[in-house]
């Protein structure tokens, strides 16, 4: 087990959502602030690989945790494919080719669960990841960062590069990005129902029929797993970090609604789509490999985070303007 209070580590989007957690977590397994360096976007656009060169210049890590990427809900996946193929592909790109040019003692990548094929069998086996083409909305997001699975096992068996790879479902918690324009469904309900609340509003309108599926992991017990990986994984073979169970995004809109103690109508957009199906994951190898299990209920979670947004709303209040998106 590589013990993580002896490395310099980099966390790419160590001051976003996830890596809040990631880094929270680190600290809690004894890792010191001047061995964690989190990269600034306005210092190094990790699209660039000379942004890339200086930053292993300057950082002189052990450990990168990769968690930078650009991503959105289906909204912002349907209208910016091109810049999310790139950006999520030239960066994971760059910092692999330049952790085996520096002898990287490991590198963590996360993956996501949009690199699964649209008609995956669920629960979602890791060895399914290349039975099919990804749902579309998501497809140039899923397989850019599947590429990278493709790159890191390459340079495992070439170059000896030890690497982990992890595989999130959806994530939430607080301080997820609750921005209407990017934000996935969880902090978009949130923000829908708390506003429409505020407003007096008899109703919100939701994309789709409500019958997909999805499967939801909270901030913290991501963060637990993919620091059990840096851990304990040398080898790129991909691990799903999950629960394994999922849940309606009808019943995600009524629970939510609930939790917020909005009690409108809901109206459904059908013209808009649904994405995937069903999203669950099998969680087995999780387990074996990582005795990793997530600890918060699903509904503990939620209530945690109506809760931060709602701080934060009330924080925007007294200062005369919205909410901070993230």
């Amino acid at each position: 087990m590589l013990d993580l209070t002896r490395q310099r580590i980099c966390v790419t989007g160590g001051s976003g959502f996830l890596g809040r957690a990631v880094v929270a977590t680190l600290h809690g397994r004894g890792v010191s602030d001047d061995r964690i360096f989190i990269p600034r976007r306005a210092d190094y656009d990790l699209t660039n690989e000379d942004a890339v060169a200086r930053l292993y210049a300057h950082a002189r890590p052990d450990v990168v945790i990769h968690l930078a990427a650009e991503v959105g809900g289906i909204g912002a996946n349907r209208e910016r494919p091109g810049r999310f193929f790139y950006a999520n592909l030239a960066m994971g790109m760059h910092l692999i080719e330049h952790a085996r040019i520096n002898r990287l003692t490991r590198f963590v990548h996360t993956g996501t669960v949009c690199a699964y094929p649209i008609d995956t069998p669920v629960p979602f086996r890791e060895a399914d990841l290349w039975n099919g083409y990804p749902e579309p909305t998501n497809a140039p997001y899923g397989v850019a960062k599947k590429a990278l699975f493709v790159m890191l096992d390459a340079y495992r068996r070439e170059y000896g590069l030890d690497s982990a790879v992890v595989v999130p479902v959806n994530l939430y918690g607080p301080h997820d990005n609750f921005d209407p324009r990017t934000s996935h469904v969880i902090p978009a309900l949130i923000r829908k129902c708390l506003e429409a609340k505020a407003r007096g509003d008899r109703s919100i309108t939701c994309w789709g029929t409500g019958g997909a599926s999805r499967e939801f992991l909270y901030v913290d017990d991501a963060a637990e797993g993919l620091i059990r990986a840096a851990e304990r994984l040398s080898e790129p073979e991909p691990v799903n970090l999950g629960t394994g169970r999922e849940i309606t995004i009808r019943a995600l809109v009524e629970l939510i609604a609930r939790l917020c103690e909005f009690d409108g109508d809901i109206e459904w957009d059908t013209s808009k789509p649904d994405g995937q199906p069903r999203r669950c994951l099998d969680v087995t190898r999780a387990a074996e490999r990582l005795d990793f299990r997530a600890t918060v209920d699903f509904e503990t979670g939620l209530k945690r985070t109506i809760d931060w947004y709602r701080a934060q709303m009330a924080q925007g209040a007294e200062k005369g303007g919205r909410p901070c998106p993230s």
